[in-house]
C-alpha cells in the first residue's frame, strides 16, 4: 500500500496531461473515422459546410487539461488570481453547455455551430461560448510558450520567461486594464526554482522533467493549432479584450 501511495504521489500536472492528451489523440482518430463515413451524404445531403468536416475538439479532455493549468496556479498561490478567474469562468460556460446535451457536445465544434447558428456571425455578437474557447485556448497558449522555455533551460529567469511568453501570445489581444493587471501579476512571479518545484514534483531529475516537458509539449502542439484553425474559420480569432 505504501509502494501505491508513493506512485500517486509522483503525479504531476504534467504527467496527468499528457495522459489527458494522448487519450484525446485516441477520441480524435474514432471520431474522424465515424466522421468520413458520414461526409459523402452529407455533401449529398448538403447539410454542413465543408469546414465543418474533421474538425474534432473533444470537449471534457479539453476542458480537463484547461483545469491541470488551473491547479497549478491554485499552487503557485494568489499571484495569478485574475488569470486564474478568467480560466475558471470560462471552463464553466463551456462545461454548462456540454452538460446540456452530452453527446452532441462531446465535439466542442457543435457548441460554438450552436452558438454561430443562433447570433448570427460577427464580432458584434456576444457568442460567450466562442469567446470562452478562444480565451482559454489563448491562456493555453502562454502556457505552452512558458513550458517551452522552461523545457529549453530550466534555470531561466522566470519574470523573464513569464514576460516573454506574455509577450508573444496574450500581450497582442489585452487591452490596456488586462495588459496592466498582467504587469501587476508579474511583479509577484514566484522564482523559477519554486515553480520548477510545483511542476516537476519529487524525486523526479531534472532530464527526466525535460523529457517529460518536450512529451506534453509536442501532443499540446497540434491541439492548439487546430483549435486555432476552428476559429479562423468561423472568424472567431480577432477578438481582443478590453
Amino acid at each position: 500500500m505504501k509502494r501505491r501511495r508513493d506512485m500517486e504521489v509522483e503525479s504531476t500536472e504534467i504527467t496527468i496531461g499528457i495522459e489527458e492528451l494522448s487519450m484525446m489523440k485516441l477520441i480524435k482518430v474514432k471520431l474522424i473515422k465515424h466522421d468520413q463515413q458520414q461526409t459523402a451524404a452529407n455533401l449529398v445531403a448538403n447539410h454542413d459546410n465543408d469546414k465543418d468536416y474533421n474538425y474534432h475538439i473533444p470537449t471534457m479532455p479539453f476542458l480537463s487539461i484547461s483545469n491541470l493549468v488551473l491547479q497549478v496556479l491554485d499552487k503557485i498561490g494568489p499571484t495569478m488570481a485574475v488569470l486564474r478567474q478568467d480560466i475558471f469562468q470560462n471552463i464553466q460556460k463551456l462545461e454548462k453547455v456540454h452538460d446540456s446535451d452530452p453527446a452532441l457536445y462531446s465535439n466542442m465544434v457543435e457548441i460554438l455551430k450552436k452558438e454561430i447558428i443562433s447570433e448570427g456571425n460577427g464580432t458584434k455578437c456576444s457568442k460567450t461560448c466562442c469567446k470562452a474557447l478562444l480565451w482559454l485556448t489563448r491562456s493555453l497558449d502562454f502556457t505552452l510558450a512558458l513550458l517551452q522555455l522552461l523545457a529549453d533551460d530550466l534555470e531561466r529567469n522566470m519574470v523573464q520567461a513569464v514576460q516573454e511568453s506574455y509577450t508573444n501570445t496574450l500581450k497582442p489581444w489585452h487591452g490596456w486594464i488586462s495588459s496592466a493587471a498582467f504587469k501587476v501579476a508579474l511583479k509577484l512571479v514566484p522564482e523559477s526554482k519554486g515553480l520548477i518545484t510545483i511542476l516537476k514534483g519529487k524525486d523526479k531529475n531534472n532530464d527526466d522533467f525535460k523529457k517529460e516537458l518536450r512529451t506534453f509539449i509536442s501532443l499540446l502542439t497540434p491541439l492548439l493549432k487546430e483549435i486555432h484553425d476552428v476559429l479562423g474559420a468561423y472568424d472567431l480569432d480577432r477578438l481582443k479584450s478590453t
